[in-house]
């Protein structure tokens, strides 16, 4: 068996479904055994930043490792999505084929050390070279990704690996690492019943999820837990949809990318957090600023990832262990042990729908020619079915759907890149999105954004997904010029504005149904319109820029209310 049939084979046996790539010349080798014939789909894309981003997606939305490959010389532009991937916990398995070995010493074209590119953002970086190697090197490269804290590992194949021969005696998955979590070790025994006492004695406890709950598949066991103790559930950004949002006892968002001004006063008045999968970074805790003394309140932290435990704030209980079976076991010791606590019933229900009403209702005066993002994202939540999935870019795209849509069923049908944050994130998250679900993907991104993945509208038309694409247009890179005018004080922001492009045309030109939105009372018909249609949709919406409106971004808004501008909080 050559080492391409070899890596195929591995790959079916481990349930690999679809890859992401971009062809080229060190890669035609395993390509033309792939033609020969293979159960695993190749999605083509026309970057392979889109790729990666794309599996990264895929990944979140599956529960299941993603392939992705790129040629030699394209294999630099993956750094974007495998770092976000490394960053996110998110398992990715990363082939990039290369020239022969050494070949790189003599400056052979293309050539450059991809393991040592990849090891600082890849759980392992493997360097292919015989294929008697491919099926440990494969089993191995699965177990890793999907073990412990789930991240990518890299795998590096030279040219002649796709063509040489091997007599193969081991070709065989083991089936536990085809999805992850694989394992789930539970927290120490005698710190969950630490922090049961914790939890029972909080007179006002929180509990916030990040991105780990939703990796850990911990929603039911979680809300069992709030349920039992009538504890409120709050989320980061990316930990969105942990939960329903709609249950009595979700708080929503929290923090500097979406919460708004009543979820993250609850966070401040807590005298008792319980971090689910969370790492505790600046933007969920509004640069560490979110909870006030870190020493007038009590912390617990639970976490797949040791150097997550108590990184940023002081624990009482620091607990190291998958979520869903920890919190599993929390629960039984609870029933076990403490069956007779009975607590008030909590609804926050109230409160929240008059935050949301007074963000609704403010009128606050949208400069001439834009439309509000509080209206489209008002629409849009009452216009999406419970199987669609939202993807944002990690700008003003995304904070008004995280502040404002609301996840009705618990699961990942929310995407942002607040890991790492670059832009270009949303329309490829889109695509990988589409691939793993079977329902409409609305995909938010800004003209900043968008200019990075523009060719891959191409790929989105040829997929022949449901995927809308919804252009949030200022001709800025509002986020930048935003931070610069509300916080540095600088009255013209330098190197922020571009030129305007006729992007509708640019989206006619790719075969997309498309649609310029410029009154309220359009919203309605065209979300509906791009829904409903199975294909290709593209929206253009004027928005205002960070400095004139400001979102729900706490320094930003206390900028606004010093300065009188006009805010949402």
């Amino acid at each position: 068996m050559n080492g391409a049939r070899a890596i195929l084979a591995m790959l079916e046996l481990h349930g690999v479904r679809h890859v992401f790539g971009l062809p080229g010349e060190t890669t035609i080798g395993w390509y033309k055994e792939w033609n020969k014939g293979s159960s695993i789909q190749y999605v083509l894309t026309r970057d392979e930043r889109t790729a990666s981003f794309a599996a990264e997606a895929y990944a979140k939305v599956t529960g299941r490792p993603c392939v992705l490959e790129a040629p030699s010389p394209g294999v630099t532009h993956c750094t974007p999505g495998i770092a976000e991937a490394y960053l996110s916990s998110v398992p990715v398995i990363y082939f990039s084929s290369d020239i022969p070995v050494n070949q790189d010493k003599k400056h052979g074209l293309t050539g450059i050390d991809q393991t040592a590119l990849y090891a600082s953002i890849c759980k392992e970086s493997f360097y292919l070279t015989n294929v008697k190697d491919i099926p440990f090197m494969l089993r191995r490269a699965f177990r890793v990704a999907t073990s412990g804290r789930p991240a990518p590992v890299h795998i590096r194949v030279p040219i002649n690996i796709f063509h040489e021969e091997a007599e193969l005696t081991d070709l065989y998955a083991e089936p536990q690492y085809q999805q992850y979590p694989a394992h789930r070790p539970v927290a120490d025994h005698a710190k969950i019943r630490e922090a049961i006492q914790a939890l029972l004695d909080a007179k006002k406890p929180l509990i916030v999820c990040g991105q780990g709950a939703l990796i850990s598949q911990a929603s039911e066991v979680i809300l069992a837990l709030a349920e039992r103790l009538q504890i409120p559930v709050a989320t980061t950004t990316p930990g969105k949809g942990t939960v329903p949002e709609t249950h009595p006892l979700a708080l929503r968002v929290i923090g500097a990318r979406g919460g708004m001004e009543y979820s993250n006063r609850y966070a401040l008045e807590a005298d008792t957090v319980f971090f689910i999968g969370s790492n505790t970074d600046s933007s969920s805790t509004n640069h560490w600023k979110l909870y006030g003394d870190p020493n007038s309140k009590t912390f617990l932290h639970l976490d797949i990832a040791e150097a997550h435990v108590g990184n940023n704030f002081p624990v009482k209980v620091g607990m190291v262990g998958d979520a869903r079976a920890s919190l599993s076991y929390m629960l039984e010791l609870i029933e076990a042990e403490h069956g007779q606590v009975q607590r008030q019933p909590l609804d926050l229900t109230d409160i929240k729908q008059a935050a949301l009403d007074a963000v609704f209702n403010s009128a606050i005066p949208m400069p001439p020619g834009t439309i509000s993002p509080v209206k489209l994202s008002q629409v849009l939540d009452a216009l999406l079915p419970p199987h669609a999935i939202v993807t944002a870019e990690p700008g003003v795209s995304a904070i008004y759907p995280s502040a404002l849509l609301s996840v009705r069923e618990a699961g990942r049908r929310y995407l942002t890149n607040y890991s790492m944050g670059a832009l270009g994130y949303a329309v490829p998250a889109g695509i990988g999105a589409a691939y793993a679900n079977d329902g409409p993907v609305i995909s938010f991104t800004g003209d900043g954004s968008l200019a990075f993945v523009l060719g891959d509208f191409e790929t989105i038309k040829r997929s022949g997904k449901n995927i809308t694409v919804i252009l949030t247009r200022n001709d800025t890179y509002g986020w930048i010029r935003g931070e610069a005018i509300l916080l540095d004080g600088v009255d013209a922001p330098w190197a922020t504005d571009f030129g305007a492009v006729d992007y509708v045309k640019v989206a006619e030109a790719f075969g997309f149904q498309t649609a310029r939105i410029t009154s309220d009372d359009q919203i309605e018909a065209v979300l509906r319109d791009a829904i409903e249609h199975e294909g290709a949709s593209f929206i253009e919406v004027n928005v205002p820029s960070q400095d004139q409106v400001v979102p729900f971004v706490p320094p930003w808004v206390e900028a606004a209310k010093a300065k009188n501008l006009p805010h949402f909080k």
